[in-house]
């Protein structure tokens, strides 16, 4: 079964940085796209990137010019680098594999939290 396990979140002041990892097992990682999203508390969850089995990235505009997302095929891990934080980035972090149509197709894992608060 495939398993997807999110780190790197935390409290961080406006400005701020994190690198958010999501490791992923169950599944040969090297053919699937992968996707970071976010669930703020009262809204749904949001695509925030996404990334093909080809390393190419696609953003969403809130994350545009200040996100970067990157996979290591040889780790199973996707990563989510994200800058310039702002109040509005608060939200529990999850990744998960997606097809093209945004169909995602792993039981989502327990998410980390990112804080952005001064």
């Amino acid at each position: 079964q495939v398993r997807l396990v999110e780190s790197g979140g935390g409290l961080v002041q406006p400005g701020g940085s994190l690198k958010l990892s999501c490791a992923v097992s169950g599944t040969i990682f090297s053919i699937n796209a992968m996707g970071w999203y976010r669930q703020a508390p009262g809204k749904q969850r949001e695509l925030v990137a996404s990334i093909t089995s080809r390393s190419t990235p696609t953003y969403t505009d809130s994350a545009k010019g200040r996100f970067t997302i990157s996979r290591d095929n040889a780790k199973n891990t996707v990563y989510l680098q994200m800058n310039s934080l702002k109040p509005e980035d608060t939200a529990v972090y999850y990744c998960n594999i997606r097809d093209s149509l945004g169909t995602t197709f792993a039981p989502w894992g327990q998410g980390t939290q990112v804080t952005v608060s001064s």
